[in-house]
């Protein structure tokens, strides 16, 4: 009979990982937090009432889970399996939960790294952004065992509207890929929609609000067309983190031959707004990037 989750650690306070991490405080739970810049961990023990760490180590001393999320797979391994990270202070029986966005290699590595400890391990990437996030709303895809994801769900519910299982571990990496391949061809469409509508001498607002009741509509055009249409792009999902994921994306497509022609020409816009120097703008800011080069 597996223990009942009543302490958790939190390692990673970023625009995601702080308000999730204060969604388990608000439910009642023990939150232990790790962040590599200790007066953000500082900060948010002071907000949420819960205790912050000087090394992943210490934060998951005594922890029942541990959840990750931080930026890139080598930042996971840093923060679990390298010197005082997670797993040397977790106990046998305990369960890691990685959030980031990562490789399904890292999920696989880590899912073993744990089982030799008698660990529990669960990859569990989520979509839906720092509003999600701030909002408890956000989407999580989960590869694991069923034990594992039957452990870990409740507590993930805090701050989620789904968690889903997807199928073994390196499944919910699997599965965020294709979440993103589909928002990257999604957001330069409704970038070149609203582009063509500005150039056609449409009102572009009126435009949004007709054609979003039909087959066009997504979320991206219901979030985010406002924003675009004001030329505003300091918010969001920014251009870097973006890059980084369909890096990923094309990294594992070319191991399956899985043709992501739309994928690798938006990741080359995309850099394309780097140069422009934006890369802590929305992912929306490809409308940006038509604009000027309309204007070339």
């Amino acid at each position: 009979m597996s223990q009942p989750i009543s302490t958790v650690a939190f390692i990673g306070l970023g625009v995601m990982g702080y308000p999730m991490a204060g969604h388990l405080a608000r439910a009642g739970l023990t939150v232990r937090v790790y962040n590599r810049t200790a007066a953000k961990g500082e900060a948010w023990a002071a907000e949420h009432g819960g205790s912050h760490h000087p090394t992943p180590r210490e934060a998951a001393e005594g922890a029942d889970l541990v959840l990750v999320c931080v930026g890139n797979d080598d930042d996971v391994r840093q923060v679990t399996t390298g010197e005082d990270g997670a797993l040397s202070g977790m106990t046998e029986g305990s369960l890691l939960v990685d959030h980031t966005t990562a490789s399904a290699d890292l999920a696989e590595e880590l899912d073993a790294a744990c089982r030799e400890r008698g660990i529990g391990f669960v990859d569990a990437p989520v979509s839906g952004g720092q509003q999600g996030a701030e909002n408890g709303a956000l989407t999580v895809m989960c590869g694991g065992s069923e034990a594992n994801f039957a452990r870990a769900e409740p507590v993930l519910a805090h701050y989620s509207r789904a968690v889903t299982l997807m199928g073994p571990a390196g499944s919910g990496q699997l599965t965020k890929m294709v979440n993103q391949i589909c928002i990257a061809g999604l957001v330069q469409g409704l970038a070149e929609g609203l582009h063509f509508a500005e150039q056609a001498g449409l009102d572009q607002q009126r435009v949004v609000e007709v054609i979003s009741q039909g087959a066009a509509g997504s979320w991206q055009m219901e979030n985010r067309h406002q924003t675009m249409i004001r030329d505003e792009y300091e918010h969001g999902f920014a251009v870097d983190w973006m890059r980084k994921d369909l890096g990923i994306c094309l990294e594992q497509a070319r191991r399956l031959q899985a043709r992501l022609p739309v994928t690798a020409l938006v990741d080359q816009f995309y850099a394309d707004v780097q140069v422009m120097g934006g890369s802590r703008w929305d992912t929306s800011s490809l409308l940006r990037r038509l604009r000027a080069f309309g204007k070339a």
